[in-house]
């Protein structure tokens, strides 16, 4: 099926959902909403009053985290959370400018708190890149930008007094070792940067983010220790860029990665998306570091966005296409289950059709696990929004034949795992269906309820291969549906085996818990 953006997410879905959070549904038009809330006390010595707050947001997983440090600031400063945005004092949404379809949702979301009339904060990328549009869409709500979080605090008590305050500057404070709620208790979102060293010309993150600001290698390693002592058992390294990470400050990922080995804890580390441009001199220590890593999920994200070289050119990506096949041959000539997740753009301005068989080609010589394929979005205040459009219908066209050759590549690459046994680590629950990641960062979903069937493999052997040659999904049987699934499960490492398989999920059972 074709979609604007993901093929599918590359993140554990119950980001998406909240539901263990405080038992809020989310219905299918709110799949990207995240809700989060905290308690504490504080304010009501200050302010005589327990103030009630609603967070809501888009994006990226550093939007995620950003939206964590706002709660626990907030917490610390003594708001409650609001059951609904309806019952609450102040609304706050983060929001992403990525694409044109996720503005458009950021700009009908954003009419419609307004139109509450109750105090608004709008953070994130949005303001910061495009203040003079968000002001028009609600010109009494608070602005803040992805590097003035640390303030939210302060803006909220100001909003609240119906002060509008706008704060998009840049601050030298860190976003680490903050405050903040976790929106996933066995998920650890850490943001190791804010902007990248990239001049993409498609791209309006950097011109919310700017310049990279590298955060220290010593406060990274503080703010995991402290998240792992307090439950989490996987941790998400984000930021615009991993792949530049430490290039201002006198080191690079590679030394981040080294240190994060040091720490003598159980957990496990899913490496941001890294910019190829800045591998180049790189290539040989991280195949190395993955090869090694004890701590590292054997996953890697490097986005190509073309595979023509004028294209890349145009799109000023900085990286060549011998550089990118030459690191991804290497990891999978020394890990060859290794997970690849790439990025695409389909109809950069003008495209040809030669230039996307290019890309065709290097998708089919990779052969990625998983693309995030986007057609072309015109971004305002870009380089690219001011070159040669390709036809809609064309671009169209191209994205229906790159998904097929994604969703073939994924299909039969998946179909490798079944029969596999292994350890996988439980870190999602979606639909009362557990999943869990292995070494190789797979999505696992168990189809059996891990309290009863340990010791039952033959027969759920047996009951699966009915469900199968009755033509039905196993992930609709009432196999399924009878299962109680426990979410005192989550952050278990368990012993599986994989049944059967979907383009995007592994489907197993459980057959042992290691802890």
């Amino acid at each position: 099926m074709e979609k604007d953006d993901e093929l599918y997410s590359l993140k554990p879905s119950l980001i998406e959902k909240i539901s263990f959070m405080n038992s809020h549904e989310l219905s299918p038009k709110a799949k990207a909403k995240y809700i989060i809330g905290s308690v504490s006390k504080n304010v009501r010595d200050k302010h005589d009053k327990a103030f009630n707050f609603w967070i809501e947001g888009y994006g990226c997983s550093a939007n995620y985290s950003d939206m964590e440090i706002m709660s626990g600031i907030l917490k610390q400063n003594g708001f409650n959370q609001a059951d609904g945005p309806e019952n609450a004092d102040v609304t706050l949404i983060v929001t992403c400018s990525v694409k044109n379809s996720t503005e458009h949702k950021m700009i009908n979301r954003i009419k419609s708190l307004t139109k509450t009339n109750k105090p608004l904060i709008i953070a994130g990328c949005l303001p910061a890149a495009n203040e003079r549009m968000v002001r028009s869409l609600s010109p009494s709500a608070s602005l803040l930008g992805p590097d003035s979080i640390p303030s939210i605090a302060e803006v909220t008590l100001a909003t609240l007094q119906q002060r509008s305050v706008t704060e998009l500057n840049k601050t030298n404070e860190e976003k680490i070792n903050l405050p903040k709620v976790r929106i996933n208790p066995v998920i650890s979102i850490i943001q190791i940067s804010t902007g990248c060293l990239s001049e993409c010309t498609f791209c309006q993150t950097k011109l919310a983010k700017g310049n990279l600001r590298s955060f220290r290698t010593g406060n990274i390693i503080n703010q995991i220790k402290t998240d792992v002592e307090a439950g989490a058992k996987e941790i998400w390294l984000t930021s615009t860029d991993n792949g530049c990470y430490g290039l201002d400050i006198g080191t690079n990922i590679g030394n981040l990665l080294r240190s994060c080995e040091q720490i003598d804890m159980y957990f496990r580390i899913r490496l941001g998306m890294l910019n190829p441009m800045y591998l180049k001199n790189l290539d040989k220590e991280i195949t190395n570091i993955y090869m090694s890593s004890n701590k590292l999920f054997k996953f890697i994200h490097i986005p190509i966005q073309s595979g023509s070289v004028s294209i890349l050119k145009k799109m000023k990506r900085g990286h060549t296409l011998n550089s990118v096949l030459d690191l991804t041959d290497r990891l999978k000539n020394n890990i060859p289950e290794i997970t690849i997740a790439t990025d695409v753009i389909t109809g950069f301005p003008t495209e040809t059709d030669k230039d996307f068989e290019e890309t065709l080609k290097v998708i089919k010589h990779i052969e990625p696990d998983i693309v995030n394929s986007s057609k072309f979005s015109s971004r305002p205040g870009t380089a690219a929004s001011k070159m040669e459009r390709v036809n809609d219908k064309i671009i169209s066209y191209r994205s229906k034949l790159l998904h097929k050759l994604i969703k073939s590549i994924a299909l039969r690459k998946n179909s490798k795992w079944k029969g596999w046994k292994g350890e996988i680590l439980i870190d999602d629950i979606e639909n009362g269906i557990l999943k869990g990641r292995n070494d190789y960062y797979k999505s696992i979903a168990l189809r059996e309820d891990p309290n009863n069937i340990l010791e039952q493999e033959d027969n759920l052997i047996r009951k699966v291969g009915k469900v199968r040659k009755k033509n039905i999904d196993i992930r609709h049987t009432q196999l399924e549906n009878s299962c109680l699934f426990n979410s005192a499960h989550m952050g278990q490492r368990m012993i599986v085996k994989v049944v059967s398989h979907s383009n995007h999920t592994l489907n197993a059972i459980p057959l042992e818990l290691v802890n």
